[in-house]
């Protein structure tokens, strides 16, 4: 009848991508499907592989559960709390995300394309392998015809979301969205980003060794303290990316993917003005600051100098390049260091009180016989000021013998590092790396080591 009262009607066309009708599950739903997809991976009787797709399940608690391979497909998991989830080999293509907290999940192998992941926490996700390339869901519409579902995007939208500490070797991100991201110290290795949309991330001390960034757009991009070893950077853009601090395999400063960006300047140290900065700077030491005027080395470049004997104490250098320079008997007693790239540099017999590396580059370089005890300052509640050292890379570092005494070494990378007979009494080295490092005969009396890995009491 309805049929014969629509004869001859002409209805509306609507060609548009329309929305995902999505089936709204309760936290009760979630928990038997969760269930039974336990006693599917057991192999016992009544389980089944938990599948989710085109499901409603914004708001609801996924925490702790082991969904291996779980189908969640077009589904939707705004504001979902997901923290510790295994979702490893997940299918979680074109999937609203979005504001969702993932801290500490396992999202390995896991199927990301076309997902919407704004604004949410990826904060120590592990995502090796994870595929973020673009997607689109495709659903038939009423007339049969297959349209576009979902979001308005069809790129892997990861805008202003939180990835600090992410783990994202060897992920396919080709043509993803990933604007104002914060990735501070993620782990990007091998990270295939062809035309991804990185402009205005903070990629500060993330690693991106051997990422393909083929016209990937890094506008705007914050790299500081980055470690960029054998990237490709064929036709990507770089403008006004900040990448002070940011350690290359071979800078050319005359690549053409580095027009516009922001790098250290070239200081020759033997010029008239490292010369006048430098009488000035003793004349600043000598008065107490009354004369003179202190050293300001940030974002200079003096790779392969020397600067040997030279009085820079409490002078300021963050972001100051010194790859393979010789630093030997220096005095940077309380200077500030903070993301300098010291590489290889030779700081033998350094005088080193009080310094601040914090997230400072120090792989291969060598500190034998150099001093990075605390300091006592006169008329401070301070009692002992110690070296800062906190997130920095001493991968290889020779530290042998070195008091580094009540130092402040939180996360920081000492693996492989020779500290062999090192003082470190009272040393932090919560969540410090300290795998293959050389510890026979260290001084550990009192340092804290929560969290340390590599270290066998």
């Amino acid at each position: 009848m309805i049929a014969d009262h629509a004869a001859g009607h002409e209805f509306p066309r609507d060609d548009r991508p329309t929305a995902l009708r999505l089936r709204k599950l309760s936290q009760r739903d979630v928990d038997d499907m969760t269930e039974r997809h336990q006693l599917f991976q057991q192999g016992r009787t009544g389980g089944g592989r938990a599948s989710f797709a085109g499901c409603d399940l914004g708001y609801l608690d996924f925490k702790g559960r082991d969904l291996t391979g779980a189908d969640f497909s077009g589904a939707r998991l705004a504001h979902a709390d997901l923290r510790e989830a295994v979702l490893a080999a997940a299918n979680l293509f074109a999937c609203d995300l979005r504001h969702a907290d993932f801290r500490f999940a396992d999202l390995s192998r896991s199927d990301l394309r076309g997902a919407c992941l704004r604004g949410a926490n990826l904060s120590d996700v592990k995502m090796v392998e994870a595929d973020l390339r673009d997607g689109v869901l495709l659903k038939p519409d009423a007339r049969g015809n297959l349209v576009a579902t979902g979001f308005e995007t069809t790129s892997s939208d990861i805008a202003t979301a939180t990835a600090v500490r992410a783990d994202m070797s060897n992920a396919k991100m080709s043509n993803a969205f990933v604007v104002q991201t914060d990735l501070t110290d993620t782990l990007m290795r091998n990270v295939k980003l062809y035309r991804a949309d990185l402009s205005h991330a903070n990629l500060t001390g993330s690693n991106l060794e051997g990422a393909d960034l083929t016209e990937a757009n890094l506008t705007g991009a914050i790299l500081h303290g980055a470690v960029l070893y054998n990237v490709i950077f064929s036709g990507t853009t770089l403008t006004d990316a900040d990448l002070s601090g940011a350690a290359f395999t071979k800078l050319d400063r005359e690549a053409p993917y580095l027009a516009g960006a922001r790098l250290p300047k070239v200081l020759d140290a033997l010029s008239q003005e490292t010369r006048t900065m430098l009488i000035a700077h003793d004349a600043w030491i000598r008065s107490s600051g009354r004369q003179g005027k202190r050293a300001d080395l940030t974002r200079r470049d003096a790779s392969g100098q020397s600067l040997s004997g030279v009085n820079l104490s409490a002078s300021n250098m963050e972001f100051v390049v010194l790859v393979g320079c010789d630093l030997s008997r220096m005095d940077l007693l309380m200077a500030d260091l903070s993301f300098a790239d010291l590489r290889d540099a030779d700081l033998t017999y350094a005088d080193m009180r009080g310094v601040t590396l914090r997230r400072a580059n120090l792989t291969g370089a060598n500190l034998l016989g150099a001093q990075l005890s605390p300091i006592n300052i006169i008329g401070s509640n301070v009692q002992r000021w110690g070296a800062h050292l906190e997130h920095a890379r001493l991968m290889r570092t020779k530290l042998r013998g070195v008091d580094m005494s009540y130092a402040q070494l939180q996360n920081a990378d000492l693996s492989e590092a020779d500290l062999r007979d090192t003082d470190l009494t009272g040393a932090n080295l919560q969540d410090a790396d300290l795998t293959d490092a050389d510890l026979r005969g260290a001084k550990l009396q009192d340092a804290d080591l929560r969290g340390a890995k590599g270290h066998n009491p």
